[in-house]
Parts: structure tokens; C-alpha cells; sequence
């Protein structure tokens, strides 16, 4: 396991091929913010790659960043811990928004079942 902290969170190396993202609290997620993301992803796991995002914080999106996060192939899939309705109908809403890549998301309200759930997508990849 890496720990990483980067300006907007901190993104924990579970695997070569999974991270782990928790935004800090209070942060507006915007385009700079975005491609910063996608590089460390980019340079830090091996493609393709799926992402745990623990919901801990709260934080929002400017509308470019929603166009722009999580758009690119080499995600394969992504759970969210949320640990309450309102941040998995969030999330859900945000799941939604149109975009040129659809996200393979599953919202989970354990951290523990998300990363299960995330090795055993890993490893069918590999099957």
C-alpha cells in the first residue's frame, strides 16, 4: 500500500491495478483539479485499472469537471463507498450526466465489500 497526497486528496495504492481516492473536505473538484487526477492515475497503475472512492468528505464539481471526470478507457470499474442516502443518490445523479464514457460504477455503504467487490472484477479481467 502507497499513500499519496496530492492538492485535492489522498490516493492510497491498494494494488498496481486499484486505488483508492479520498477527496478532502471542502473542495470544489474543477478542471485543474481533474487532469491532475488522470495524470497520477495514468502514471501510478496499470491499465486497465478500476478506483474505490470513499466518500469521507464532502466536496462538490464545477460543470466542467463533471464533463470531464473519469473519461477516459482505462477505468474498468469504480465502486463508491457512500455511508449515507444522501451521498449515494449523489453520486447516482453524478453516475448519470451525460458523458462520452459511461461509468461502470456500484455504490456500496462498506468499504470492505467495495474492495472485494473490486478484486474480484480485477481478476475476471484477467480470467
Amino acid at each position: 500500500m502507497e499513500l499519496h497526497e496530492l492538492s485535492f486528496a489522498k490516493i492510497i495504492i491498494l494494488q498496481d491495478d486499484i486505488a483508492e481516492i479520498r477527496v478532502n473536505n471542502d473542495i470544489e473538484i474543477n478542471i485543474e483539479i481533474v487532469d491532475e487526477y488522470h495524470r497520477f492515475l495514468l502514471s501510478h497503475l496499470q491499465p486497465p485499472f478500476s478506483l474505490l472512492i470513499n466518500k469521507l468528505n464532502s466536496y462538490s464539481y464545477s460543470f466542467e469537471a463533471l464533463q470531464q471526470l473519469q473519461t477516459f478507457k482505462e477505468i474498468n470499474k469504480i465502486a463508491v463507498v457512500a455511508y449515507n442516502r444522501i451521498t449515494a443518490q449523489t453520486t447516482e445523479l453524478l453516475a448519470s450526466y451525460p458523458r462520452d464514457t459511461d461509468w461502470d460504477l456500484e455504490i456500496f455503504s462498506n468499504r470492505d465489500e467495495a474492495f472485494n467487490w473490486l478484486l474480484l472484477q480485477q481478476e475476471q479481467l484477467k480470467s
